[in-house]
């Protein structure tokens, strides 16, 4: 099992490349069928194999020999990797699906903004959509349900504050706080946030440092919020009791 779980998060990492490069281009992700973006050659099925492919055709297109983006087999690796990661905590649950739906679409959010300082709409409606869905599994519990919008009014309500306070904090990423908030909950969505601060600034800093980035420069927040997702899903049971054992003994 543990092996076809790789095997299905490195084929829905290949999608995520086919989504970001097509979202950011606003065309359809379903049509036309994979193609080169330098030749728009229709890839065969053997081209598509995840990461394989990439290193079997040395990083090359087979058809006009440009060179293939790292993007690709990181993408598709990296949501391989989170996949096992989530299996091993949460075994085959509905758990895993939902967690395993939101850190793809947060992949995929996160190279877009960083790419295009731009979180779309379509992706964050796509999320709150598949919040609600897990809501309605859970039996649409009362208490489940006010946590939700609880967490959703806290998430997109702290974002908002600092975008009236600072004017900088982009739309995209308050609602994508909002909708976090609604599928983890108030207590995760705060566990999230002070992560992603936290993230933030000492990327930030190191990027100043580096002089990679200048004051001036613009710097993604939702790679910084999905980073802060995933820790909170694998170790934010374990972060809060680590915080009440040193907090109340």
């Amino acid at each position: 099992m543990t092996y076809f779980i790789i095997i299905i998060g490195l084929l829905i990492g290949s999608f995520l490349n086919v989504c970001i490069y097509r979202i950011s281009k606003e065309e359809s992700i379903v049509y036309p069928l994979s193609y080169c973006p330098k030749c728009n050659t229709t890839l065969k099925s053997w081209s598509l194999v995840p990461i394989f492919s990439f290193l079997l055709s040395k990083r090359k297109c087979r058809y006009c020999r440009e060179l293939i983006p790292m993007q690709y087999p990181f993408i598709e690796f990296l949501n391989g990797i989170i996949y096992l990661l989530l299996y091993l905590k949460y075994g085959l649950s509905i758990l895993f699906v939902k967690y395993a739906i939101i850190t793809s679409l947060l992949i995929m959010i996160s190279w877009i903004d960083y790419k295009l300082q731009i979180i779309p709409d379509g992706c964050n409606l796509f999320g709150l959509v598949i919040s609600g869905v897990f809501i309605i599994i859970n039996d649409f519990s009362t208490g489940s349900f006010l946590n939700s919008v609880i967490g959703f009014c806290l998430g997109g309500g702290i974002f908002l504050l600092i975008a009236i306070v600072t004017n900088e904090m982009g739309g995209g990423d308050i609602k994508l706080m909002g909708i976090l908030g609604f599928a983890f909950g108030w207590e995760n969505i705060l566990l999230i946030t002070l992560l992603s601060f936290g993230i933030g600034a000492i990327i930030s800093v190191g990027l100043l440092r580096l002089k990679i980035k200048n004051r001036k420069d613009p710097i993604a927040f939702g790679p910084f919020i999905a980073v802060a997702t995933g820790i909170t899903i694998l170790y934010g049971r374990e972060i809060f009791q680590w915080y009440i054992l040193y907090t109340f003994r």
